[in-house]
């Protein structure tokens, strides 16, 4: 059984695939925090093949934003970080949903009109498929194309295990329901699911915090928003941590 985390353990355990889990690591150490890192997914860009006539692309992640080649395409993001990740890969025309993908569907039924085109969605392989059915919904031809790939990861690092089996982790980061399956079928892969009644389970959404409800976390929080920022906010002034029966 791992030892009670303690107001001094300062180390976060990031599952977020590469390179986002280098950036969170970045972050957190600027705040003073000790990252550790256990990526529950591998991601992998898979060749992109623009279909015609679209009247917008939609990107649904960064991950996605980062596997595509840049084209003469409006550009609807989910959130400011993916709208800015497109541009940084040479899109101009971008516009940035609240983040999620009810925001996302709800700025496209606003802005555009299905007699102007298809949608192209760029998407990770056996990603939003909600999201395709709720603008077609909508009257949108949606022409879905997949453009990386995101593989669970076999095993947790020896570092993230150490520190687990040590009681070290104050807390863990989750930024996608799929992310949070796969770490807690890591954890328990590795015997070490009963850690998870000493960490502090943060979530970017409701969605997600619901998915962690799966194992008896000392606390679960959700981020005030779904962005990045939000997320590391739920970090401050969390001393101490209390422990589930």
């Amino acid at each position: 059984m791992p030892r009670q985390a303690t107001r001094a353990s300062r180390a976060i355990l990031i599952t977020r695939p590469q390179p986002g889990a280098a950036e969170s690591a970045q972050a957190l150490r600027a705040l003073g925090w000790e990252p550790v890192l256990a990526p529950a997914l591998t991601l992998t860009a898979l060749p992109f093949k623009a279909p015609p006539h679209c009247q917008a692309l939609v990107i649904t992640s960064r991950a996605a934003a980062r596997a595509l080649p840049a084209l003469p395409l409006r550009v609807i993001a989910v959130g400011d970080a993916t709208a800015a990740e497109a541009r940084a890969r040479g899109f101009a025309d971008v516009q940035a949903a609240a983040g999620d993908a009810a925001a996302l569907a709800a700025l496209i039924g606003a802005t555009l009109r299905p007699e102007d085109g298809a949608l192209c969605l760029a998407v990770g392989e056996g990603y939003a498929l909600d999201l395709a059915a709720a603008l077609r919904a909508k009257g949108f031809r949606v022409i879905r194309r997949v453009v990386y790939a995101a593989r669970p990861s076999t095993a947790l690092p020896n570092e993230a295990q150490s520190a687990l089996k040590a009681g070290r982790i104050h807390a863990a980061l989750f930024t996608s329901p799929r992310l949070a399956r796969e770490a807690m079928r890591l954890l328990r892969d590795s015997g070490l699911q009963e850690t998870a009644r000493c960490i502090i389970a943060i979530a970017l959404s409701p969605r997600i915090a619901a998915a962690l409800a799966a194992l008896p976390w000392a606390e679960i929080r959700t981020a005030a928003q779904p962005d990045h920022v939000a997320l590391l906010a739920c970090l401050e002034g969390q001393d101490v941590l209390g422990i589930s029966p």
